[in-house]
């Protein structure tokens, strides 16, 4: 799941959202400008905003909320929102909305700096706003966010990284893309969901004080939706805590993700572009053979996800695959035998099975332990 650093588990988390729900109650039953403003809210949004190192942040009851709110506060009539054409929906969704009010969007091809530089020219005289995905929810690459911003600066325009998938697993302290990059002051706008590695759910938007101030007044889906639960936001500050305390959980998240990297390629599979904990494996073929390559690791005991069109282009169905800090080698092993077996039921991946290596050790290690466990019990019986 997106539980990347597995904090959903996590007994400060958890004791965090008891506690709350002991003091403040179950909802607050209203928006944050009537009586969904509480202490507990102001309190994760100072927080939030100096750890991803910003002036200001507003949270928001959902990551879509903040796109939704955001782009249509911030871009209206004769302004032009940029955004990557593998965009998450809720961004596509919030560009639709300030588009009724009047502005216009423009879309350049995926991390294609060469297509943003032609969009970018076409609106020169306009205001305009870039916004891209940090990592790319079902393709688990990364924006070029360096080369974005140097573009931005040479054409007058402001850049909004949605760092849903980025936030606990990018950058030295897990600040995600802008931190990963070395560009963080030089990034207007950071939007993160957390529902993801916050171990929560609800959404911030952090930048300089009077953009997040303005944001606060005119955007819609803030002003007018129940805020955010006391146990949601309680367990997000704690989320927030141990993210700091306990930086080991985002060194063993690269460890796993590095392994299931190379293990799939010499395997054979077709991982795409992927850098991070998002590992998609390319199936193809149409919804049947995606469903069916999905029913069976399924059958096997591994859960994935499959992603069809209109979230991926027709022919290029594939499993999305993702990795938490929790997740144990033995189950690790587990996850690439099994694919192993249904990839080349599938023709995926060569006949021959799996290269020499780990998971026919791993099969053998079964069978011994299997026998090791039989002769226990005979001799137990003796």
């Amino acid at each position: 799941s997106n539980n990347y650093l597995g904090l959903t588990v996590h007994p400060k988390v958890k004791q965090a959202a008891i506690k709350a729900i002991k003091k403040y109650g179950t909802s607050c039953t209203g928006s944050r400008f009537l009586s969904g403003s509480l202490v507990l809210h102001e309190e994760v949004e100072e927080k939030f905003a100096k750890f991803i190192k910003k002036e200001k942040a507003i949270l928001f009851t959902t990551g879509h909320h903040v796109n939704l709110g955001v782009i249509q506060a911030l871009v209206g009539r004769g302004e032009v929102v940029i955004t990557d054409k593998l965009d998450h929906a809720s961004i596509i969704d919030g560009c639709m909305i300030a588009e009724y009010y009047g502005a216009e969007m423009a879309r350049f091809r995926h991390n294609n700096m060469q297509d943003l530089e032609r969009v970018l020219q076409k609106y020169e005289d306009k205001p305009k706003l870039i916004v891209v995905d940090g990592v790319f929810s079902m393709e688990g690459d990364i924006c070029n966010l360096p080369e974005i911003i140097n573009l931005a600066r040479k054409y007058n325009a402001r850049v909004m990284v949605d760092d849903a998938h980025a936030l606990g697993v990018l950058g030295e302290n897990g600040r995600g893309t802008a931190e990963h990059f070395g560009f963080e002051k030089e990034t207007d706008l950071i939007m993160v969901t957390a529902s993801k590695s916050l171990a929560s759910i609800g959404g911030f938007i952090a930048g300089d004080e009077d953009v997040i101030d303005y944001i606060k007044h005119f955007a819609r889906s803030l002003i007018f939706t129940a805020a955010l639960p006391p146990a949601q936001v309680a367990a997000i500050s704690a989320a927030l805590d141990v993210i700091q305390e306990e930086p080991e959980r985002r060194e063993r998240l690269w460890e796993i993700t590095n392994r299931m990297l190379k293990e799939f390629k010499e395997l054979g599979f077709n991982t795409r572009n992927s850098q991070t904990p998002i590992i998609p494996i390319l199936v193809g073929g149409g919804l049947q053979r995606v469903f069916s390559f999905w029913r069976e690791l399924y059958d096997e005991g591994v859960f994935t996800s499959p992603v069809l069109p209109p979230a991926v282009p027709e022919g290029e169905e594939l499993i999305r695959t993702s990795y938490m800090a929790i997740h144990t080698d033995e189950q690790l092993d587990f996850i690439l035998e099994k694919f192993a077996k249904v990839g080349r039921k599938f023709g995926l991946i060569p006949g021959s099975g799996v290269p020499k290596g780990k998971v026919i050790k791993l099969k053998e290690k079964r069978k011994i332990s299997k026998l090791l466990k039989k002769t226990m019990k005979i001799s137990a019986k003796k």
